[in-house]
Parts: structure tokens; sequence; C-alpha cells
């Protein structure tokens, strides 16, 4: 054989293994790949942000936000068009004083335009979402407490890639979801209930329900116990989220409480190279010096913890068999131009709140929530890749969310999916290599305290 064409072949062969399976999720290959490569498993979950504040400003190609496909406005006032809009622009400040509305009629309003839509016509399409609402309602609950300026540049406008270096430098070499959502339009424990257990069980606020560990479902935390998997939930001594594992009544009904432990012990483990099976990592929340970029804290605060959590990681000696999954428990309230889609109710249980008009509004879990940022960190995903929508199980192409997370473990760990929601989810098993890079970034750049300079 002439040594070009040898060459050649050897060159064929070495692509071949770097694209490792047919790339078909829910594949037997795919499967397969997923579990010879990753052993443990990473979740972070951050505070509060919509995909377009926080990642708006970044200029990876196939990135659909402000920069690249925007600008995108809203009215001040959604009945009063001859008020003006507000659009997005780059800047925003490092901490929001006047923390948006993210309860579920609050994601109403910005999304449909009005706090009680009809359930019925949003789920046969004949009431589609506009997302045009944000800046009426940020003006409708502080416009007597700040000036208009900055209201709507605190839910309109966005992080530029120098605001976030340590997420910039983490889109650039790893790899971020365009289209992956909350499961639930609403506040932040309904929302890392599904992260962990594909349902809320009819829970849509930060209700005591969670504090007194009062959940009766299914959780990760559980699955993995009973079958014989390890975890560990680390959680910030300064509080504000979480624990999630102590969401059930499992947890402590079992004993295994002794499973959340303090968060300066994940980094003595990811040290020593004792990490669980699945570690997952609770941020502090929710003012100045918490790290979960909650609103009221600071963006470089919650940098400066991702960055923590990556170094230590990256300098692990498990760092070769790790997935990393950084990701935001629900948009927060800020903008994002996208329409949540649809989505299987994950059981039979809905909630009622009243809404600021005075009407009540019962919501049945049959649609996502906003726009969250989302990445998958690890030597075996590719460098700077951009994920778009996904297919799940049925063959559709359809939109990540939280759960997500839940269909792509249970291939990991071989458990079935919890909800109908899990069930419908698209998995990203698919997105594992089969060839370890070797270029990963060792150590994240420092994050950098900001001006809230007026835009």
């Amino acid at each position: 054989m002439h040594p070009s064409a040898l060459l050649g072949l050897l060159s064929f062969a070495a692509a071949a293994l770097a694209v490792p399976t047919a790339q078909t999720p829910h594949s037997t290959r795919s499967i397969s790949n997923l579990k010879s490569h990753i052993k443990n498993v990473v979740i972070l979950v951050m505070e509060n942000r919509s995909f377009d504040n926080i990642l708006g400003g970044q200029t990876t190609p196939g990135l659909e936000n402000p920069l690249q496909t925007g600008p995108f406005c809203n009215p001040f006032n959604l009945t009063d068009p001859s008020e003006g809009e507000a659009c997005t622009a780059p800047k925003s400040f490092d901490s929001v004083i006047n923390d948006p509305d993210h309860a579920i009629y609050g994601n109403n309003i910005q999304f449909y335009g009005e706090f009680v839509p009809s359930n019925e016509d949003i789920a046969r399409g004949s009431l589609k979402a506009t997302n045009k609402g944000f800046a009426h309602e940020q003006m409708r609950l502080y416009e007597d407490e700040a000036n208009k300026t900055d209201l709507v540049t605190q839910v309109m406008h966005y992080y530029t890639e120098d605001q976030v270096p340590v997420l910039t430098s983490l889109v650039k070499n790893y790899l971020t979801f365009n289209h992956w959502h909350s499961d639930i339009p609403g506040n932040t424990n309904p929302n890392r209930a599904a992260l962990v257990a594909g349902t809320s069980h009819g829970h849509g606020l930060n209700d005591n329900g969670f504090n007194n560990h009062e959940l009766p479902n299914l959780s990760i935390f559980q699955q993995l116990t009973q079958t014989n998997h390890t975890w560990l939930n680390y959680v910030d001594p300064a509080g504000g989220t979480g624990p999630d594992a102590g969401f059930y009544n499992w947890t402590y009904a079992s004993n295994n409480d002794d499973k959340i432990v303090p968060l300066a012990q994940f980094y003595t483990d990811a040290a020593a190279g004792n990490l669980a099976e699945l570690t997952y990592i609770n941020p502090s929340c929710c003012g100045v010096g918490t790290t979960s970029m909650h609103p009221s804290g600071l963006i470089s605060d919650g940098e400066s913890f991702i960055k923590s959590v990556y170094d230590a990681l990256r300098g692990s000696p498990q760092w070769d068999d790790t997935l990393f999954i950084l990701t935001f428990d629900e948009s927060g309230g800020f903008h994002d131009h996208v329409p949540a889609p649809l989505a299987p109710r994950p059981d039979n249980l809905t909630f009622t709140l009243e809404t600021p008009n005075g009407q009540d509004y019962t919501f049945p879990f049959d649609r996502l929530g906003g726009r969250i940022p989302t990445l998958l960190i690890s030597p075996w995903v590719g460098k700077g890749v951009v994920e778009q929508k996904g297919v799940n199980a049925g063959g559709e192409t359809v939109s990540y969310s939280a759960t997500s997370i839940l269909r792509t473990l249970g291939y990991l760990w071989d458990f079935e999916p919890f909800t109908p929601r899990v069930e419908w989810a698209a998995s990203f098993e698919h997105l594992i290599r089969g060839v370890k890079r070797e270029d990963t970034i060792e150590v994240l750049p420092e994050a950098e305290a900001f001006k809230s300079v007026r835009v």
C-alpha cells in the first residue's frame, strides 16, 4: 500500500474514533459509550437567570441570543403602546436590587401578557407566548422604587463576554445548550425538585414542604442508594438553596441525611479523588456575598464560585471520568425571547395561587419554564460546541429541559424514568465523544467585580 494511502486510512480511523457512536440519542451504542467514559457526574445548580440575560453577549456561533439574533424589545406597558419600549442591550448590573417577578403568574404575564391565560388555549396552540411582558412586569412591581432606566436594564440587558469571563471561557471550551428550559415556569424549589425527581409533586412556590422534608416521591438520591450507587449533596453553610436531597421524606426516614455535607468537603474530596458517583452542589443564596448568581447577589461572586468548582474538578484525579453539568434552576423573571414549549404533565397534580389581579390561577404543569443557561463540561465533550434541540425516545425533536438530566442519568445508572415528563425528555448521552480531549483548560480566568454602570 502506498504510504499516502496508509496515512489516509489512519487519519480516517482516528476521525472515526473521535465520533464514537452513530451519535444517535437513546441508542445502545451511545449509552455504552457514556457508561465507558463517565463514572462521576457533578451537578451545580445556580439561581434565577435566563439564557438571554447571562449568555446574551456570547459570540460563539450557533447561540440564539440578543447579540447575534436580536435586539428584542418589550413595551413598557402592555396596554398602552404609546409609552414606548425597552430593548435588549449590552451590560447589566453586577447585582440586581429589584428581584424580577418569577412566580407562576409572573411568568404568565411575561410570556403571555396576562396573569390568568387560558390553559386550554395554550394547550391547543391558539394562545402562543410572545415573551413581551418582562419590562411591563418589572415596571408594575418597582416603578415607585427605582427609575425606568435602571428597571429595564435589570430585566432586558445582557452580560458581555468581558463581564462574565468564567462563563465565557466555559462556553468557548465546552458544550452549551441553545434550547434548554427549566421544567416549571415558576420558583426555585419546585424547579430543583423537578430536576432531581421529575416533578415538584404539586408544589408551585417555595413553601415549607421543602424545608420540612415533606415530599414523598422518588428522587435521584433514593434511586441511587437503593441500587448501590453513591452520592453526596454538598451544601454551602451560608444556606439559601436546598439542600435538594433534604426535600424528601425518604432522606431522613432512611437515615441518609448523613450524605448532606458541608461544601468545604467537596474540595477535599475532589483533591483526594474521593468524589461519589453523583456530586450535587447547592450554592449559597441570596444577597451580596452569596454565590448562586441570584439577582440580589453579585454575578462576579457566582463566577468566582463556578471557577472554584471547575478548578477543583480539573485538578482532581477523577477529572478524566467526570461529567460536570452546570445549570440554573429557573429563568428568574429575566427576559428571554424564546417561548417555553408544551410538555407532558409529570403527574395528575395541579397548583393554584392568587394572582395580583385577585383571580385564582391553576397551573397543570403542562409546559416548560423559561430558557436557562446549561453547559456540559468534561474532557469527553467537544470544544466550543453549541447543541440545538434534542430528540426524545419517541423520536420527537424537543427542547432540552431539567428532566433531560434524569433521562440521561437513567441510561448511565440503569433506572427507568420516574415520571411521564422524564420519559418524554430529550437525553444527551450521544454528546459524549469517544476520544478524550487533551486540551481542556486547566484553570479558568479570574472573575472580576464590575461597576453597575447605567448604560
